[in-house]
């Protein structure tokens, strides 16, 4: 993939994960990122007027990008987890996602976990570009 493929994904990727919901057009490729109502509950959308109102007219010339389900975001901790070098680091985070509150028994321990902290980002980044990779991938004509 070049480079300017690379910083496309990245920039959904980033954009999801922070809540953002992501469009792309499905001839001119432009992006149009607005806020997720789900996950960012009271936002004032009036920022957003310009792109809300480009979708509203145009919905069906746009393919949504979806952002991984819950299910999915447990799986990229566990596959995390499995790969863990520090063993005791590894079943700490397998403990964690055993609890009821897997998600966040996960951060606690990620954060305080120091170099290791680190790699789950990467790891995550890494994770969502894929997924966001993959759904770009099925979104290409297949008479090229």
């Amino acid at each position: 993939m070049s480079n300017s493929t690379n910083d496309y994904i990245k920039e959904i990727a980033e954009q999801l994960d922070c809540g953002f919901r992501a469009f792309i057009h499905k001839t001119t490729g432009q992006r149009l990122f607005v806020p997720d109502e789900n996950d960012l509950y009271g936002i004032d959308l009036d920022l957003w007027d310009e792109e809300l109102e480009q979708l509203e007219s145009n919905f069906t010339d746009y393919y949504e990008i979806d952002k991984w389900t819950s299910s999915e975001a447990f799986e990229i901790l566990s596959e995390f987890a499995d790969q863990v070098s520090d063993n005791k680091l590894q079943s700490r985070l397998f403990d964690a996602l055993r609890k009821n509150r897997p998600f966040r028994e996960f951060k606690y321990v990620i954060d305080n976990s120091g170099d290791f902290r680190q790699q789950w980002f990467d790891f995550k980044s890494k994770s969502q570009q894929d997924f966001v990779a993959r759904q770009l991938n099925l979104l290409k004509p297949t008479d090229e």
